[in-house]
């Protein structure tokens, strides 16, 4: 199953051959070959099924030898291809640059997963908004086969009030406003101190995220919650500025989910290619 239409999918190859793949069509006969896909590093496969869409579509008979979000070794063969060669070379690209990002969002995640289920089994990672436009709904999709949590997907599907939201309605009115929007919408509110998180939970947020705070700011806000009788009552979630070399520390301290904008802002593609291995005889 695909994260997005078909239709989207095939925007990106009108955005890659508006009119056509002039060179192969100038250089090559209409005839078949087979091809593979291979990973040159190893790491969490993802994009599959959306590069089977692909080819699917113009011809090219796939057949898979990974599934997403198995792990793959270096120099694993994911994808055999067979059918026409102008169609396998039409896609080559816009396939790999899928499959390549998605692997790098899957894997980057897995690690961070990894990292930090080993000082807090029950902690989440997430995922944030902060997505290559048009490909959000791909970038969330890597994130959820490399293990994490997709967090919110757009501004429409959960109430999340920010620092600019704070800047103007206090903290106690901005979650009176928004609950009072929607009975079933959860409510969640990012503070910075560990006075505005007891506050925050105290007006009714449900899930209070401490932003661009200390392992000690973080140790204390949830203290301070504990204190008050509130911290059983909130999911904690911490974010801003995580890494890998940090974020076990922010794990161990206990809080629920840890949403880390790295996952798809920085992501670094995996290594990929695709071989055409030889051309398929005419009987």
């Amino acid at each position: 199953m695909t994260a997005v239409p078909l239709s989207r999918l095939l925007a990106f190859i009108e955005e890659d051959a508006p009119f056509g793949d002039v060179t192969t069509e100038a250089v090559l006969d209409d005839g078949a070959c087979e091809a593979r896909l291979r990973f040159r590093e190893a790491g969490v496969a993802a994009g599959l099924a959306e590069a089977t869409a692909l080819f699917s579509h113009y011809g090219v008979t796939v057949t898979p030898l990974a599934a997403d979000g198995e792990r793959v070794g270096a120099g694993a063969v994911v994808l055999r291809l067979e059918g026409p060669i102008r169609a396998v070379l039409l896609v080559e690209r816009t396939a790999l640059n899928l499959v390549g990002r998605m692997a790098g969002i899957a894997t980057a995640t897995a690690r961070y997963v990894a990292l930090a289920r080993a000082a807090h089994p029950g902690v989440r990672v997430a995922a944030t908004r902060k997505t290559a436009p048009g490909l959000r709904l791909l970038d969330k999709r890597a994130v959820v086969l490399g293990g994490g949590d997709p967090h919110r997907y757009t501004l429409s599907d959960a109430v999340l009030v920010k620092d600019n939201h704070l800047a103007l309605v206090g903290i106690e009115e901005a979650v009176r406003r928004a609950r009072a929007g929607s009975a079933y919408r959860v409510v969640e509110v990012e503070v910075e101190t560990a006075d505005e998180a007891v506050r925050a939970a105290r007006a009714g947020a449900g899930i209070v995220m401490l932003d661009n705070m200390t392992p000690d700011g973080v140790r204390e806000a949830l203290a301070a919650l504990a204190a008050a009788g509130l911290r059983e009552r909130v999911t904690v979630e911490v974010s801003g500025g995580i890494t890998e070399e940090t974020v076990g520390t922010y794990a161990a301290l206990g809080v629920d989910i840890i949403s880390v904008g790295a996952l798809t802002h920085s992501v670094r593609a995996l290594d990929l290619t695709l071989e055409v291995v030889a051309p398929r005889q005419a009987d």
